[in-house]
């Protein structure tokens, strides 16, 4: 992929640029690894780590963002709890019915993984957006922030391999494992060009999150028409991710949603900026 390929206008500098001279071979070498040994993938390890390492990325750069925000010490508090408290009883109910199999297809004749993965967003993105303390908190932390932290989506990889090895329908592993590797591939780039180029790093770091969204519409999509339920249009050799199978079911039931709302959050803050740097005399 090269520059060339993209609008000028929104093509990050050389130096975000240079941030894939690591990313990109480390992700390269994790894929093949899980490749090369699938039980790797199969433990359900590196899956785990990686949640628990995102949710507590989010908690550490709420309360770092609110040590930056001007409010009183009791404000802080209150704010990281309200978010925070929600956030982990989500977490705790998600990872709880994933591992008793309450996503599975057959469980219940409720679409119970599509309300997983709609419900949240629903619900927390016109919360989030509204929020004028959450707006405190998005004028307080460094904008880069909240895109570097998708880096993690590079762990879609696993659903990218899946399909190569035949365990996952390759008409919805495909798409989405690549989909996902390049959103996190190019989530540092993005959010280097946003921290130091201005108007054109604004511009990269809207095209990043609109084809991070984009990315989950087309997985979702997918991932709907090929597991069995009322929106089955294919049938695959194999189970879809919304066969509801512990670990990989909490990608749809958790960590979905919770990049879009990381998504919206994102868009607010960079638009928000953008409307009080236009406002300064």
């Amino acid at each position: 992929m090269t520059t060339a390929a993209f609008p000028t206008d929104i093509v990050p500098s050389g130096p975000a640029w240079r941030s894939l001279l690591w990313i990109a071979p480390a992700t390269l070498a994790w894929t093949m690894l899980i490749y090369w040994q699938p039980a790797i993938s199969a433990s359900g390890v590196p899956s785990a780590a990686a949640r628990l390492m995102t949710y507590g990325l989010i908690g550490l750069g709420l309360s770092l963002a609110l040590e930056r925000a001007d409010l009183t010490p009791g404000q802080r508090r209150a704010t990281w709890l309200l978010v925070m408290v929600p956030f982990t009883l989500w977490f705790a109910v998600a990872w709880s019915a994933a591992i008793n199999g309450v996503f599975h297809a057959d469980t219940s004749p409720l679409p119970v993984l599509p309300l997983a993965i709609f419900l949240p967003a629903i619900i927390g993105a016109p919360l989030l957006l509204r929020s004028k303390r959450m707006g405190q908190v998005l004028d307080a932390m460094p904008a880069a922030w909240l895109i570097a932290l998708q880096a993690y989506r590079v762990v879609g990889s696993v659903f990218l391999v899946a399909g190569l090895r035949g365990a996952l329908p390759g008409v919805f592993a495909l798409p989405a494992g690549i989909g996902d590797v390049l959103t996190g591939l190019f989530a540092a780039p993005a959010a280097i060009a946003l921290a130091t180029s201005g108007a054109q790093g604004r511009r990269a770091a809207i095209a990043w999150n609109i084809f991070g969204l984009a990315d989950f519409a087309v997985a979702i999509t997918l991932g709907l028409i090929t597991s069995a339920g009322p929106f089955q249009l294919i049938v695959p050799n194999v189970p879809s991710i919304g066969a509801g199978v512990y670990p990989n079911v909490l990608t749809p039931a958790f960590v979905v949603p919770s990049s879009i709302l990381l998504h919206a959050l994102s868009l607010r803050q960079i638009f928000r900026r953008r409307g009080l740097a236009a406002a300064r005399p």
